[in-house]
């Protein structure tokens, strides 16, 4: 319960960091206001053409009598427009964090400089980083993409698809959604996505204090937008919590040196 409620302050930590840096937030925002915008005009465009892709993809149902026909395309282009609008919800926080790589590296940089004890930014080229970004965003979403077929099937047993599949989809949601978010001031120490997984695992009460109330707010629209840059802060300070650092002292010219060292142990 401590580990849970920690990852609960570190969220409400992030919004009240960003609230006080009002340049911080608004970096924050347009990446996160472009995706969404993004997002929206792609699920309109496919409300309007779903049903004539179903068509163009359905021929054989061409000859079909009334009223299968319609039921029989009908269905599919719900199936298609709900998949559409799943996978908007399932990497519309990859995208955003794709999206403004620099200003979220911006904002996580801060939040360390502000509390001390922070490594020092790895230095390498935009486009590294970027597709750095993008290949564990997409290893992300192959994992969440797992689960969700799993979850999807379990759905359909009595009672417990009706109880305890919506509570333990909530919870890998907000695990896998803290994931994302803590990739930013992960990368910024140079810790693979494999130790991600395995720090945040360890530490799991943690990782669902953070992500779980995140996961059920981003339901609500336009309210990912606002929240993502207090987000990223929130998973700095996550980060700070399962990785401290340890600043050593001045060198012996008077300069005050930044050498700082991790001390952080990785679960198996």
């Amino acid at each position: 319960m401590r580990d849970l409620a920690a990852g609960i302050r570190h969220l409400a930590h992030g919004q009240r960091w960003v609230a006080r840096n009002g340049g911080a937030y608004g970096i924050g925002l347009l990446p996160a206001l472009i995706t969404f915008v993004g997002y929206v005009a792609a699920l309109v465009a496919l409300a309007f053409w779903a049903g004539d892709l179903t068509a163009w993809a359905t021929p054989f149902a061409d000859g079909w009598g009334s009223p299968w026909q319609g039921l029989f395309r009908g269905l599919l282009t719900a199936v298609l427009f709900g998949g559409g609008l799943l996978l908007a919800v399932l990497s519309f926080t990859a995208v955003t964090l794709l999206v403004g790589d620099p200003f979220y590296e911006a904002i996580s940089g801060r939040v360390d400089e502000s509390e001390g004890g922070a490594p020092p930014a790895p230095g390498l080229p935009l486009w590294r980083e970027l597709f750095r970004s993008a290949r564990d965003s997409l290893r992300v979403l192959l994992r969440v993409a797992a689960f969700a077929v799993v979850l999807f099937a379990a759905g359909f047993i009595p009672v417990i698809g009706q109880t305890v599949v919506p509570v333990v989809g909530f919870a890998v949601s907000g695990f896998f959604l803290a994931l994302e978010l803590t990739g930013v001031p992960f990368q910024r120490r140079s810790v693979p996505l494999r130790d991600r997984l395995r720090l945040l695992r360890g530490r799991m009460g943690l990782a669902l204090g953070f992500g779980v109330p995140l996961a059920l707010a981003f339901l609500v629209p336009l309210v990912a937008v606002f929240l993502m840059p207090g987000a990223v802060a929130g998973a700095t300070f996550l980060v700070r919590d399962l990785m401290p650092y340890e600043e050593s002292g001045a060198g012996d010219d008077g300069d005050e040196g930044q050498d700082a060292t991790p001390s952080v142990s990785v679960p198996e």
